[in-house]
């Protein structure tokens, strides 16, 4: 693992470490004195899972909100989108972070969502990538993905820059693990879901470790979210990775908005609608049934004050529009 992952992962740790504690969500309050700008003390503890993207942020969030809150401890694990769906219906978490869709047979099952925030899904290769020149250049468009990961057509990094005499093969990585990031990717690519990536694609588990996987191998190629792919705390893409250029038109060449050196360019990209949707994706929270008392509490404090930290750590806050929706659902 790269030194300034290593260096992110164990910072996230010991502050989950720090705020973790067990059981649910406890001493509720009304909800009309829990929003944004409540002095109210509460406490209790909050346990939440899943998606890889939205992890960094939570960590954030609940920091932020213990500043106002001090008798509120947290307990955050990631695991991907899958756990934290699993985990809220079964009612191991009390909030569950879901980077994809939520399925109507989830929403029957007693799923109740919000929208948070946004972000997206970018592919990514190894720096040490034999043709990262030519691809630099020219970008890889829509239906080239879609060859590499859907159908397997294509096999070569030869035949994604149009050098037959380039023989070495693409090693396509996915996730193990339910994840929405896999989700979005196949569903830009040409796909409906994460099953429809190739069969013959090499699984690893977990955000961090495809990502570092694909480092290190020269032909690899994968997909990892906005957080994933770009350094937290520089901006820049995560050593030994690149993202190649979308070339959105098809034309053969990179143009303006289409390759994304650091998080903010990419981060706007998807503000602005420039990056398309899918893969960019909003990040949703997931209960098992309307949300009430503390928990509330903190799904409410993140639509209104949590929103002004979401720029900051390189996330797309939702519009006005889309922020009102989300408060609406909770009451």
């Amino acid at each position: 693992m790269h030194k300034s992952t290593f260096m992110f992962l164990s910072t996230i740790i010991a502050f989950s470490l720090i705020l973790s504690a067990c059981g649910s969500a406890a001493t509720p309050a009304p909800a009309a004195t829990q929003a944004s700008g409540s002095t109210e003390s509460l406490s209790g503890n909050i346990s939440i899972s899943g998606a890889f993207a939205l992890y960094p942020m939570m960590t954030v969030w609940a920091q932020e909100f213990q500043k106002i809150h001090p008798d509120v401890q947290f307990d955050i694990q990631g695991g991907g989108a899958g756990k934290g769906m699993t985990d809220a219906l079964a009612g191991a978490v009390d909030i569950g972070m879901v980077s994809r869709k939520i399925k109507p047979e989830e929403e029957a099952k007693g799923a109740y969502w919000i929208t948070v925030a946004e972000d997206g899904v970018f592919p990514v290769i190894s720096a040490q990538n034999p043709v990262a020149a030519d691809i630099t250049a020219k970008g890889i468009n829509q239906d080239t993905f879609k060859k590499i990961f859907i159908t397997g057509e294509i096999k070569t990094w030869g035949e994604v820059i149009g050098k037959p005499d380039v023989t070495d093969a693409i090693h396509v990585y996915t996730r193990s693990d339910s994840a929405g990031s896999a989700d979005t990717w196949a569903q830009y690519v040409g796909g409906k879901a994460q099953a429809d990536i190739l069969a013959t694609a090499i699984g690893v588990n977990g955000e961090p470790a495809l990502v570092d996987t694909v480092a290190k191998d020269p032909l690899g190629i994968s997909f990892s979210n906005l957080g994933g792919i770009f350094d937290i705390t520089t901006g820049i893409v995560v050593q030994g990775t690149i993202v190649p250029p979308l070339d959105l038109n098809a034309n053969g060449q990179v143009d303006a908005g289409e390759f994304f050196k650091n998080k903010n360019d990419a981060s706007s990209a998807i503000a602005s609608g420039k990056y398309p949707f899918p893969p960019a994706r909003f990040e949703n929270l997931v209960t098992n049934g309307k949300p009430t008392g503390l928990v509330l509490a903190f799904m409410q404090w993140i639509l209104t004050d949590g929103q002004q930290l979401l720029e900051q750590a390189g996330y797309v806050k939702l519009t006005p529009d889309q922020q009102a929706e989300s408060l609406a659902k909770l009451k």
